[in-house]
């Protein structure tokens, strides 16, 4: 197990986006460190959910509500008095993104900053780290992969509104943050960036994995679009780790650490679309699959990978799963959820604390 971890045993960690799927795999993570949470996020959007799988409102504080109250959000982060915010509520979806793009904005632009001025306000001591996405780049569509110095960018709304999130977080670091006068303020704030997590218990729309082992559950065929796209595929629990190891960090050096990170897979280990879809059918033991013929025709981009070579060096941090492995427990986990779903609360355990003895 992570020893460095240990940090969270006993800590109060407000986080946002704790009904979500990544916030879900996170808050279970949580509840095994022995850490206090107080969840802030909507509802659940589906009828069947990790949140609910896991239990999840026996392993919180959980808050039903929206980042963009402004004073519900202030209240409830003042009230609790993190020693750590962990942010991952969002709008995380391109597509969606192009019908609702002034909401998207609104949640995760002024959402961050709604955050940060809870952050404000609160009279002690925290360490933040917001979570962002690979799609922050101005992508040039090339090999190389983007840096955390690199230019921010975002061709569709849901990447330029990720691109706005970072300056809103650069300017509260500089303006209420800075590094300079930690000793005043005493709060750090470190960005998280990743892209392309795949891992049981994904129901989110227009997403590859959830879409696949949906027709595979229930024996349709496989509809995919943009089967030559490239993809950093990498586990959810790859990143979450990395997130802790990076506010675990932040607690022993909160200077040094206030910075953004990339966590990805290593730069070789890349899998385009139509190669995970072969992979996900051959571990499913069944399947087949065919191209959306009628897709709407919107822009996404093709190639993205990220430098993650500072995470490696700074935290101690670096993958542990193939893109191969990670496509194999992804739908090994959803084949127990299908077979029975009441084994996939103990089987997302496990996977778990597999994970973290490697």
């Amino acid at each position: 197990m992570f020893s460095e971890l240990n940090i969270y045993k006993g800590k109060k960690v407000f986080l946002t986006g704790h009904t979500g799927f990544k916030g879900a795999w996170l808050l279970k993570i949580f509840s095994i460190l022995g850490a206090h949470v107080k969840g802030y996020s909507l509802a659940p959007t589906d009828n069947v959910n990790l949140y609910g799988i896991i239990h999840g409102d026996t392993l919180c504080q959980s808050v039903i509500a929206d980042l963009r109250d402004r004073q519900k959000l202030a209240n409830e982060l003042t009230e609790f008095e993190p020693d750590f915010v962990f942010h991952l509520a969002a709008q995380p979806l391109v597509r969606l993104s192009y019908e609702i793009p002034s909401v998207t904005f609104e949640i995760n632009a002024i959402g961050t900053a709604n955050l940060l001025d809870a952050i404000i306000l609160l009279n002690k001591p925290c360490n933040a780290v917001l979570i962002t996405t690979d799609k922050v780049y101005y992508n040039n569509e090339w090999q190389y992969p983007y840096r955390e110095n690199d230019r921010l960018g975002g061709y569709d709304p849901y990447s330029a509104s990720k691109a706005c999130a970072e300056l809103v977080i650069d300017c509260y670091r500089n303006s209420f943050f800075n590094v300079k006068t930690y000793n005043k303020h005493k709060k750090a704030v470190a960005v998280g960036r990743a892209g392309n997590v795949i891992g049981g218990g994904d129901w989110s729309k227009d997403r590859l994995l959830p879409d696949i082992c949906g027709a595979l559950g229930n024996n349709r065929e496989v509809i995919i679009r943009n089967p030559g796209s490239i993809r950093p595929w990498q586990h959810v629990l790859e990143p979450l780790i990395g997130y802790l190891k990076l506010g675990a960090k932040l607690n022993e050096d909160p200077v040094r650490y206030s910075q953004a990170y990339n966590f990805g897979p290593l730069a070789y280990d890349v899998l385009s679309v139509n190669e995970m879809v072969d992979m996900a059918i051959n571990v499913w033991g069944s399947g087949s699959y065919s191209l959306d013929v009628n897709k709407q025709q919107f822009h996404e981009a093709k190639i993205l990978k990220l430098d993650i070579s500072k995470a490696i060096d700074e935290l101690n941090w670096k993958p542990k799963l193939s893109a191969q492995v990670a496509v194999r427990k992804t739908i090994e986990w959803y084949k127990v959820f299908f077979n029975d779903i009441a084994q996939a609360l103990p089987y997302t355990e496990q996977q778990i604390l597999d994970f973290m003895a490697l």
